[in-house]
């Protein structure tokens, strides 16, 4: 779970705003409906966990690494990257992927680096968790599959990521899902004292800038992170198959050092690499995001699931939405919801 200190800060200062109720979400249209008569039946919408696999994993290599990746759907379909979180993977978009590509979109589901099968190119690149080198790896990955433009949508790390596409090359960026909002880190603000309650909610952060964190990790890494999910997630009725499934991302021998820099970088207990000081400068100043988004907030956001506190950081077609009674894995939790929000922004393109 990575979301912006000053998100946090939002979301533990006082009681939780008015929400929309999650409506059904009823039938979600092929991408191609409008521009062809092949592809005009609605694909209704999925209950949550339905699959259990996406299909064979493909692995390529881009830039500094050998990304593992799950593709479904035509590949001439217009292209979504899906991007996952910590302590999460590719099995978080189980459902969606498929509802998408019965809708005719080919999505693309990258493993992260430092989960499942992404590997480093060399052994001696650094393990770096910093927000822009997570970034580039998808870049990377796009040039590698010759992707020119494709919507993008993420929770948590992922949704960062995306956000950060989007703020940093729009050309890329046809359209954005965030799930939690704008989540671009500024390491200033990320030094600044929170209140006692968000200070609490953030025990994992401080619990990893320590040795005793990182040995902890390492050892209990796999009851670690179902912990995580049942606090993140605490309506979620997940069973030990689901977890388990994606448990096997975090035997990555990268794993742990990525999760780790990640988070004492964002707390600026470690360096990130001067390769990427311009970029980094560049989201320090919190760009403002040109193309079509929508945000969705859910029950893990509290105080901050209105939107109201990032809306501003949004100048194209936007719109919001708050999922009720749904925690922070918000595509493995409400994939109907989820894929909508794709659907609905790749509309605001035309």
């Amino acid at each position: 779970m990575s979301e912006h200190i000053d998100h946090h800060r939002r979301r533990f200062l006082g009681t939780a705003a008015t929400t929309i109720a999650a409506a059904s979400l009823g039938v979600i249209r092929p991408a191609r409906a409008q521009s062809s008569k092949k592809r005009q039946a609605d694909v209704p919408p999925p209950k949550p966990g339905s699959h259990t696999s996406l299909g064979p994993i493909k692995q390529i290599d881009a830039g500094l690494l050998n990304i593992g990746y799950a593709e479904v759907g035509p590949a001439d379909g217009p292209v979504v990257i899906l991007l996952h979180g910590w302590p999460y993977d590719i099995h978080s978009y189980v459902d969606v992927a498929p509802l998408l590509a019965s809708a005719g979109y080919r999505a693309i589901v990258p493993y992260l680096r430092g989960y499942g099968t992404t590997r480093f190119r060399s052994s001696e690149t650094f393990r770096n968790g910093q927000q822009s080198a997570v970034a580039l790896d998808i870049i990377a990955l796009m040039d590698a599959l010759r992707i020119k433009k494709a919507i993008v949508a993420g929770f948590d790390w992922g949704s960062r990521t995306a956000a950060i596409l989007a703020a940093l090359w729009p050309e890329r960026c046809k359209a954005l899902v965030a799930v939690s909002g704008y989540l671009i880190t500024n390491l200033n603000a990320n030094l600044q004292p929170l209140p006692p309650a968000a200070e609490l909610g953030w025990w994992y952060q401080y619990y990893f800038s320590t040795e005793r964190g990182r040995l902890g990790y390492t050892k209990y890494r796999h009851d670690f992170n179902k912990l995580i999910w049942k606090n993140a997630s605490p309506k979620w009725d997940f069973d030990d198959a689901t977890f388990d499934r994606t448990a096997t991302s975090f035997d990555n021998p990268d794993h742990v050092s990525i999760v780790i820099h990640n988070y004492r970088w964002r707390l600026s207990l470690a360096k990130g690499e001067p390769r990427y000081d311009a970029l980094e400068e560049k989201l320090f100043q919190a760009p403002v995001i040109t193309v079509p988004a929508i945000t969705i907030a859910s029950d893990f956001d509290g105080a901050a699931a209105d939107g109201q506190s990032y809306a501003k950081k949004f100048s194209g077609k936007y719109s919001h939405r708050i999922l009720n009674g749904i925690g922070h894995n918000v595509p493995q939790e409400a994939p109907d919801a989820f894929a909508k929000a794709v659907v609905e922004v790749d509309g605001y393109t035309a």
